[in-house]
């Protein structure tokens, strides 16, 4: 369905439904009510174009219908956090993983152990609650640089945050470009290992030049004093994804194991209804802190499918894509656009569903989805951790409670991947323009 809208409509959708966005963002309003005047203008645009109300809300349904795994799998995500809490579970990572950490390697440790915690829980938000708070007080102890501490922290989180199975924002990332989970993240496989790799370089150095002149002290664990049943929820996650089944049935069942062991536990039936409901105080998670999130997706997925079915920006899009003839050339295009995004929408959902849905038809005829899943995953994941007042920044920030400026130069795993899926695109178009050469001389 292609309506030919004009580029005055089309600005004009735009800077509504965006001024929307950073007026929620500004005043601290649910960002759904910051969506509506957008979705309400292209509802406008499509009446316009002879669209009765009953196709509009069927086109409307039909694309939250798209988004309704990831609405689901982050409605179980609310629930996961504080059923772990209850059930001793994140208590007794977090013991384990401050046994770990030796102070003469205290940096590359504090990445480590925050890239396992975000490996598993999936939240970048949720790891830092979780292990921030003690790991920045015992570098505060040992007189070592916090910002460097909470670069690596941050660092860490976003590894799982997004490439971690469990995390929202990958499933979300799958489902927008119609990738199956398992090969978008072969996808970022390479660029991923190469930034972890540098990473642990650069926080090794850094504990070679600072960490070496820090104490020996160190959390000891009392190892009887743990509990392998509170064990069960993590290892019912893992469990599930190798054997591929449902990440949905997974949560599901983590979580009903997670409050099983905290009623076992002496947690009684209020609290544990009151802790899922409201979440845990200084760690998150819970129903309320996440139905404004799962109603914003409903709204933008209802936005992307009239979006779609119209046409709206697409003609647009390919017209400057016309222009570049590279991956490189697409790549930065995709790059920069989707940084925009980030900047005005502040948030790590819309910047996803908008470049994704976007760029795809584009992406997938000229070099595959799993091209611009690699891009968005080294940009699109990470932007919203990089724009200072992105909401994601400022709670990571608020939780290790150092301004994003201070430990941003620390946090490499956020800035060297956009540099990296540069250097990888500049790559496969020279080899394809060598087997093109040599094709043309055979």
């Amino acid at each position: 369905m292609n309506m030919n809208f004009s580029l005055k409509q089309v600005s004009l959708l735009l800077i509504v439904t965006l001024t929307g966005v950073v007026l929620s963002v500004i005043f601290h309003h649910p960002l759904v009510i910051g969506f509506f005047p957008g979705y309400f203008v292209l509802a406008w645009l499509a009446m316009r174009k002879n669209l009765r109300l009953k196709q509009i809300l069927h086109i409307s349904i039909f694309g939250v219908n798209k988004t309704r795994i990831v609405i689901l799998i982050l409605f179980l995500v609310s629930f996961l956090l504080p059923s772990w809490y209850l059930a001793g579970t994140i208590q007794q990572m977090v013991e384990i993983a401050l046994h770990f950490i030796v102070p003469n390697h205290f940096f590359v440790l504090s990445f480590l152990c925050a890239m396992v915690f975000s490996m598993l829980l999936g939240t970048t938000v949720g790891t830092i609650s979780a292990i921030g708070i003690p790991i920045i007080g015992t570098a505060i102890v040992l007189k070592l640089p916090i910002e460097m501490v909470a670069g690596a922290l941050v660092s860490g989180a976003f590894v799982g945050d997004r490439t971690s199975p469990f995390s929202s924002a990958h499933q979300l990332l799958s489902h927008t470009v119609e990738l199956p989970v398992n090969r978008q993240w072969k996808a970022m496989l390479f660029t991923t290992l190469t930034a972890i790799f540098l990473c642990f370089c650069f926080y090794g150095v850094a504990d070679y030049l600072i960490s070496g002149t820090a104490g020996t002290k160190q959390h000891l664990v009392s190892w009887n004093d743990l509990s392998v049943i509170k064990f069960i929820p993590p290892i019912i996650l893992i469990t599930f994804v190798l054997l591929r089944i449902s990440i949905v049935y997974a949560f599901f069942t983590s979580i009903l194991s997670a409050a099983s062991i905290a009623l076992f536990s002496g947690t009684s039936w209020s609290k544990l209804v009151f802790s899922l409901w409201h979440g845990i105080e200084g760690l998150g998670g819970g129903f309320l802190h996440m139905y404004e999130l799962l109603l914003f997706l409903a709204l933008a997925g209802a936005y992307n499918g009239l979006l779609e079915e119209m046409n709206v920006i697409q003609p647009y899009l390919d017209r400057w894509l016309q222009s570049s003839r590279t991956l490189t050339g697409d790549t930065l295009k995709t790059l920069l656009a989707t940084f925009l995004i980030t900047l005005i929408a502040a948030n790590q959902t819309l910047p996803i569903i908008l470049t994704g849905r976007s760029f795809l038809p584009h992406w997938s005829s000229k070099y595959g989805k799993e091209e611009l899943a690699r891009v968005m995953g080294d940009s699109t994941m990470l932007f919203p951790g990089v724009v200072p007042w992105s909401v994601l920044a400022i709670m990571c920030s608020s939780i290790v409670g150092i301004p994003i400026m201070a430990y941003l130069p620390f946090a490499l795993f956020l800035w060297i991947l956009p540099i990296l899926t540069i250097l990888v695109s500049l790559v496969k178009q020279a080899r394809k323009s060598s087997k093109e050469k040599q094709a043309v001389i055979a």
